[in-house]
């Protein structure tokens, strides 16, 4: 099987890490990539929000299978002219992304399915999102209608600040806090069937003790030893299922990744956000724990046969990732500094890296290219163990301002099965 991946940071080279590792797959290649990702791929310039580009490219190189990474590209329908061309393509076509693409198109879905959500309104004008705000009370939750790379949503005990964030949005959805931990489930859909993923947790913040602004997230873990039995089953009865028939029954399917964003809230689970592709970084720490050859369950959701595989296969080990990011990152984020010490985190076999704002510089050394710099992950026998190899991989690495959080999966390691 030859494999396109479209996409460029840490998910996408989670994504090919796993794809280099499927017997199956014969060629990978990726478009545009990254510094990390050309380790196991070959690389082709490409605009990944063009359709035709990505189509032109996929049928020059034979693809047998197209995987759209990121969400910009499935909300600007990359996915169609793949689909038109006769390529499988894992991801949803423009509008079954709008899941994404849209809080209030989600919220409208979530309600028709009677998928359990926190109550809210969708505001043009600052009134309206004044109005909204004094409903609901404090905690303020505010979050931009549209793509935000995982930064359009505040959460905060001021309202000037929650008014400031409407303000500088066209349209936001205000609605009721959700108390509780959070929780990432990933499913793998053709549109019909529903193949649920083991969950993580991801961690939005930027600095230790969930403080500072917020990020696409600065690292994960799974498995969740604290999670209730049977948490899988019940969100892909009351919220995984019903929103893929949903989507069906209005006449846009949605083929590829669903992904709930969970709140265990003491009222029960809830839904805080739907998104239309893996999530970063939990991805990182999901395939690190997959047995089952990926390439073969992406082409049967991408070709509609999901329902005829057998269970998929996971490591009993746990895995942790710690983002190692750029200084000024989120806001202002530095680039173009070398990285040292990438070959050392991963020299004793114990933790890999996986790039995401990196480049190449022209004598061939790896260069910060992004506000997120790279994923370190590692697995062991349980969360402490796992922790500790991520943690000792970030040690060996180094480039102006780095910085990271080290309280990743430190209160879920130290807690057990009890709540973290």
């Amino acid at each position: 099987m030859k494999v396109l991946v479209i996409g460029t940071g840490a998910r996408e080279h989670a994504l090919c890490r796993s794809l280099s590792q499927d017997p199956a797959v014969t060629e990978l290649h990726c478009a545009p990539g990254n510094a990390g990702i050309a380790r196991v791929a070959a690389l082709h310039p490409v605009d990944q929000l063009d359709g035709a580009a990505v189509t032109a490219l996929a049928r020059e190189l034979g693809a047998d299978l197209v995987v759209v990474g990121p969400e910009a590209p499935l909300v600007a329908g990359v996915a169609e002219p793949l689909r038109a061309a006769g390529i499988p393509v894992f991801g949803p076509g423009r509008e079954a992304a709008q899941l994404e693409g849209s809080k209030a198109f989600a919220k409208d879905v979530m309600a028709a399915a009677g998928v359990p959500t926190a109550r809210s309104y969708v505001c043009t004008t600052p009134e309206e999102a004044a109005a909204a705000l004094d409903a609901f009370g404090a905690p303020y939750v505010v979050k931009d209608d549209g793509l935000a790379a995982g930064k359009g949503v505040v959460v905060t005990e001021d309202r000037a600040a929650a008014l400031a964030h409407a303000a500088g949005c066209e349209r936001v959805v205000i609605e009721e806090y959700l108390d509780g931990p959070e929780v990432s489930l990933f499913a793998i859909t053709d549109g019909t069937t529903v193949l649920p993923l083991v969950p993580a947790q991801d961690f939005k913040r930027a600095l230790d003790g969930d403080q500072g602004p917020n990020t696409g997230g600065m690292g994960a873990y799974s498995p969740l030893p604290w999670a209730p039995e049977g948490l899988v089953a019940e969100v892909l009865e009351s919220v995984l299922q019903p929103t893929v028939d949903e989507l069906r029954h209005r006449g846009t399917p949605f083929s590829g990744l669903l992904y709930a964003g969970l709140a265990l809230t003491s009222r029960g689970t809830r839904v805080i956000e739907f998104n239309a592709r893996f999530g970063d970084p939990e991805t990182q720490v999901v395939l690190a724990r997959l047995r089952t050859p990926l390439a073969g369950v992406l082409l049967a959701a991408a070709d509609g046969t999901l329902g005829g595989l057998e269970p998929l296969r996971w490591s009993e080990e746990a895995a942790v990732t710690v983002v190692m990011a750029s200084e000024g990152y989120p806001a202002s984020p530095r680039t173009g500094d070398p990285i040292e010490g990438l070959d050392a985190a991963e020299a004793d076999g114990t933790a890999f890296v996986l790039h995401a704002g990196t480049k190449t510089g022209p004598a061939g050394e790896v260069l910060t290219a992004g506000g997120r710099v790279l994923s370190v992950t590692a697995v062991g026998a349980d969360l402490a163990e796992a922790r500790t190899k991520a943690y000792a991989g970030v040690a060996e690495i180094s480039f102006k301002g780095a910085q990271h959080r080290t309280d990743i999966a430190a209160a879920a390691a130290a807690a057990g099965r009890q709540l973290p």
